[in-house]
């Protein structure tokens, strides 16, 4: 199979996409095999990893899959140990790995919404649902009584996202760069009165982490998801989410630079739209700039199988060079971090037990939500397809050309090479 047609059927797109990107690319840039380099590359990585987990590259995709899924075991359990055991149950211990997350990314101050403005933002559109929950009659009691970080991370527990995007995100076309200052990304652990909020959060996530970017804060919630490979996930997640909410505080300081369009920028970075519009093709390579996973919503949404690039993929390949960084912190446990290190983009079709072609991720995070919800049977790939995407921009023109052309296009939503 050419090398075309190979990473076409991994990113289920048309063969004549794949192509144009090659064809393109390689006057543009000077380069050749490009896609034949990303495949061999693709092979060997896959040999090595089979090879450490003593696993045939003949065997078929369950076991394959299992050894992976096995792997993650092992990892999760060698970072609950290295972390002391935590209970996530408990504040303390979720602050601890949050702090611990902190100090790997050792990232630089952030550009997010002054305090006071918070505060009157929440003045100016109430979120009901919050004070029903909590008893106050009166917005003033709510914010001289509660901390206002853990009130708008209470937002995504408690309010329906249509009051959030149609209701309260309307407030913030009325923002200036005045309203916002640098400082420090602030990371928060909900106290227990937002229990009865976080587990039905927590049911429909499947996770118990998350962030407000336009506030620089990633907070965690307490509480034991009692799933395999937990700990390990919640790492990787808030790791995930500190690279996040700083690139979305560059983007935030770049149109603040701008004499026009900031809040609506603002708001549609944080309402995560994406270009939705087909447009006519020329000679050119069109990529559209992605900053979400499609896939969650739709796994046969059309822009997923046209070139296009992926912050969310960029934010993870990031985070798992920081846990590899934790790994080699503690040196027993370097090398087998080590082990999903560049695995984000690679994975292949092996034979299912019917003698069906079956795609199976390498990817660390697929590899750990699909333990997480494997008593549902649900086994996920779209991280390991995006970061496929990036990997081909990547390898024609470098990673610091796939993060600025992030940052400059992803409101627009495309661009062309």
């Amino acid at each position: 199979m050419k090398a075309q047609e190979k990473i076409a059927k991994i990113l289920r797109t048309d063969k004549d996409f794949i192509l144009k990107i090659e064809t393109r690319l390689s006057v543009l840039t000077g380069k050749e095999k490009v896609l034949e380099n990303i495949v061999e590359e693709n092979e060997s990585q896959i040999r090595d990893r089979l090879l450490n987990l003593g696993v045939s590259r003949k065997a078929g995709a369950k076991e394959i899959y299992d050894a992976l899924i096995s792997k993650i075991e092992a990892d999760d359990h060698w970072v609950f140990e290295t972390l002391n055991r935590p209970n996530c149950n408990k504040i303390d211990d979720c602050k601890m790995i949050l702090d611990y997350a902190e100090k790997i990314t050792a990232l630089p101050k952030g550009f997010f919404i002054k305090q006071e403005k918070a505060k009157e933002l929440l003045f100016r559109r109430p979120p009901l649902k919050i004070l029903d929950y909590l008893g106050y009659q009166k917005i003033e009691d709510l914010l001289n009584n509660e901390d206002v970080y853990e009130i708008y991370s209470a937002i995504r527990l408690v309010e329906d996202g249509k009051w959030l995007n149609d209701v309260f995100l309307a407030e913030y076309r009325n923002l200036t760069p005045d309203d916002f200052e640098q400082r420090e990304i602030k990371t928060l652990v909900l106290g227990q009165k937002w229990k009865k909020a976080a587990d039905l959060f927590v049911k429909k996530k499947w996770h118990n982490i998350s962030h407000l970017k336009e506030l620089g804060v990633v907070f965690f919630i307490p509480l034991v998801l009692n799933t395999s490979g937990e700990i390990l996930r919640n790492l990787s997640l808030i790791i995930h989410y500190f690279h996040e909410v700083s690139f979305y505080s560059d983007l935030f300081k770049k149109s603040a630079e701008s004499t026009t369009g900031f809040s609506s920028n603002i708001v549609s970075l944080l309402r995560g739209e994406v270009f939705d519009k087909r447009l006519s093709e020329n000679e050119k390579v069109l990529w559209l700039v992605i900053q979400r996973y499609l896939a969650k919503d739709d796994e046969n949404d059309w822009r997923l199988f046209s070139p296009h690039i992926n912050s969310e993929a960029l934010h993870w390949f990031k985070a798992e060079k920081d846990l590899v960084k934790f790994g080699q912190a503690h040196n027993s446990f370097g090398e087998e971090m080590s082990f999903w290190e560049n695995l984000d983009w690679v994975g292949d079709y092996f034979k299912d037990e019917a003698g069906n072609d079956d795609l199976v991720s390498f990817n660390l995070i697929d590899t750990a939500m699909s333990l997480v919800q494997e008593k549902e049977l649900i086994k996920y790939l779209y991280h390991h397809q995006e970061a496929l995407w990036n990997k081909i921009f990547i390898e024609y023109f470098g990673i610091e050309k796939l993060e600025t052309s992030l940052k400059e296009y992803l409101v627009k939503g495309y661009f062309e090479t």
